[in-house]
Formats: structure tokens, sequence, C-alpha cells
């Protein structure tokens, strides 16, 4: 883990302040993916963005290829060994995530039907289970949407990891996590949130994948 928050820290000085919130998120992602849970993630605009580009660093391969192991292999050889070696040969080890913002008939059914500050906390409600953690993004910390799923995910007994700026808004009470990016404007705080997501998948990789 050292090295790889001591680089992040190198290259964002100013993320000093934050480490130890960086190091509380990733102890809270450790133990989901540990007790056999999913990530949810939510936001919008750019957060959404940074929503999917979380679910493509843990599904697949990001730093290693996460190759499976022998015993994870042999399940596939019921389809004969070409076609099992050919399966076992491209697939990865996956850490599951979900990211909410990509469900395009589901979210305009709820936002015109229903009620569009709740989309992603029926999702959450839908998919969520008490081993699971919600991941939010947004940068003032009082997006109404992403609020309503923490609440949600919290009376469901989900972790809960919150990714703002400086003041960390509604989510700051909310969240059992809340990594405070120290600025306070929008594309400031995106481009600090990307490295820290990044340097999680890294820490989370290399914990779950250590043989990649």
């Amino acid at each position: 883990m050292e090295t790889t928050l001591e680089r992040l820290i190198l290259r964002y000085p100013e993320l000093k302040e934050c480490e130890g919130q960086i190091r509380q998120a990733f102890e809270t992602l450790k133990r989901t993916y540990g007790s056999g849970g999913k990530v949810l993630l939510a936001g919008n605009g750019g957060s959404a963005a940074d929503c999917e580009h979380v679910v493509g660093e843990l599904m697949k391969g990001f730093m290693s290829q996460r190759p499976l192991p022998a015993s994870e292999r042999e399940k596939w050889m019921i389809f004969g060994t070409e076609e099992g070696t050919y399966l076992a040969d491209h697939l990865q080890g996956a850490l599951p995530a979900i990211s909410l913002v990509s469900h395009t008939a589901l979210s305009t059914a709820y936002n015109n039907d229903v009620a569009a500050d709740m989309v992603f906390a029926q999702q959450v409600y839908g998919y969520g289970r008490p081993e699971d953690a919600l991941v939010v993004f947004s940068t003032s910390g009082n997006s109404a949407n992403v609020v309503r799923a923490v609440q949600v995910a919290k009376a469901m007994g989900l972790a809960t990891v919150g990714f703002t700026g400086r003041s960390g808004g509604k989510l700051k009470e909310l969240c059992d996590t809340v990594v405070r990016v120290p600025y306070d404007s929008t594309p400031d705080i995106q481009e600090r949130h990307l490295p820290i997501y990044h340097a999680l998948c890294i820490l989370l990789e290399k914990e779950f994948f250590p043989w990649a």
C-alpha cells in the first residue's frame, strides 16, 4: 500500500491532507470484497463518467492481466480442451462492480414516472445487500439523487464511501467515509478524484490478485 500511496502523494502533494480518508476508503472496499460483496457506484455528469471508469478498472485486469488460477481454469474444461482453454485464457479475475448511471431505460422511466431524485436510490434498493458498498461521486456533496441513494444504502446496511470537494456537503455527515479533496471548483475536484480512485483500484487488485 505504501508505495502506491507515496507515488500518489508525490505527484499530488495537496492530497496529503486526505491520505487518511483514502486509506479508510481502501479498508472499506477491502472488507466489501473480502466478504463476497460488490460495489455500486453513482454520480452525475463528469462524476457519472468516473463511475463507469472505476467499473472498467475493477471488472478486468488493470495493472495486471489477472489470469485465472489453475483451480478456476478446470471448470471450463467441461466444454472440451480447446473451448475450455480458450475460455480460461480470455477470462480475467473480476472485482464485481455496477455503475448505476448506465441503465438508460430504467433511469429515464423512473425520472419520468416516479421521482428524478430517487433513481439511484431505487437501484440501491434493488441491487444492494448488506455485504455491499455504495461509492458515490459528488463535487458539492449535495447532489440530491446521490444523497437519496446513500440514505437508502445506510438504512439497508451497506457501507458507503463518498468522493467530494473540500466541504463534503451533506455527504460529509451521511457517508461512512468521505474523501474530500482540498478544492472547491468542479474541474479541480474531479481532476483529483481520478488519481485517487486509480490508486484504490491498484491497491484492490494487489490485495485480491497477488499472483497476477
